[in-house]
């Protein structure tokens, strides 16, 4: 009998990998989505379970961890993540889950100015006194922040723009978060109590980014720094929510300072194949980063 697991946020970038990866491994898969739409359509299709699910909703939560032997749990850049953490940790406890897999982010620190970053250092804290078995994952930027509304206008005119300084990082893949994110929950048990970060292959700054890009796109791609108020405020001006903002204000910050900086090859070591370069995913997107 395969391994029952439960995977929240199946519909969002690293949920939908980590359902995928998760079937293909041979789990079996209860997939945790808001609404039954075509994207969860596509996850059942697959051979996911798909059940409706609110992580700020305890009683739906506890519903869905029933008969469950490992759970993932993961919460979008936006308020509420403390109070979902709470009630998935309860709704672990009351269930008797063995297991909870929790993604984190690279820069989860107490001492942040971003309220995300902070926040995701507290989740951590609340899921280690819950006496739960976890292993929190911290990945680095996702390469997919490259797709994101406030970034791919300005990189289909050829700009990457960030307010980065010299700071560097080695960006990850949603697709290979998913990878790792299965294999844990397949097989959890070396890695409980752990911190994993998770990363891509090659730590760089944005000039070296912007040349992968410009190889893999065809065309030239220039990296333009700017102040961080600058940025944010240009945000707002796109209506990106005011949460957001305020992350990458601090988040930002931290990058510049070194927070994100680093290499490592986790996601090889627990799936057996390394993580996308920048340019294997720009050159997998490229219709999208070019505009056509």
């Amino acid at each position: 009998m395969s391994k029952k697991v439960l995977i929240s946020g199946a519909t969002g970038d690293t949920g939908r990998a980590a359902v995928r990866e998760g079937l293909a491994l041979g789990l079996d898969v209860r997939a945790m989505v808001h609404n039954r739409d075509a994207r969860a359509e596509a996850l059942e299709a697959a051979g996911a379970e798909v059940v409706t699910g609110d992580l700020l909703e305890i009683d739906l939560i506890r519903a869905a961890m029933d008969g469950v032997e490992a759970a993932y749990f993961v919460w979008p850049v936006q308020p509420g993540l403390l109070n979902a953490t709470v009630n998935f940790a309860q709704a672990a406890k009351e269930a008797g889950v063995p297991t909870i897999v929790n993604l984190s982010q690279r820069s989860a620190r107490r001492e942040s100015k971003s309220h995300s970053c902070r926040d995701s250092f507290i989740a951590e804290q609340v899921f280690n006194w819950s006496g739960l078995a976890v292993i929190h994952l911290r990945p680095t930027y996702f390469l997919e922040w490259l797709l994101y509304p406030w970034q791919l206008p300005h990189l289909q005119k050829g700009v990457l723009r960030m307010p980065v300084g010299k700071g560097r990082h080695s960006p990850i893949a949603a697709h290979d978060q998913g990878r790792a994110i299965a294999a844990i929950l397949k097989a959890p048990e070396a890695h409980v109590g752990k911190t994993i970060p998770l990363s891509g292959p090659v730590e760089m700054d944005h000039e070296q980014m912007a040349a992968e890009l410009s190889e893999a796109l065809g065309r030239k791609i220039v990296f333009q720094d700017l102040p961080i108020d600058e940025y944010c405020a240009s945000l707002e001006t796109m209506g990106v929510p005011a949460y957001i903002v305020q992350h990458l204000s601090g988040a930002m910050e931290d990058y510049q300072n070194g927070v994100m900086s680093g290499a490592d090859d986790n996601v090889e070591r627990l799936t057996g194949r390394g993580s996308m370069t920048v340019g294997e995913f720009a050159r997998a997107h490229a219709a999208t980063l070019n505009g056509f």
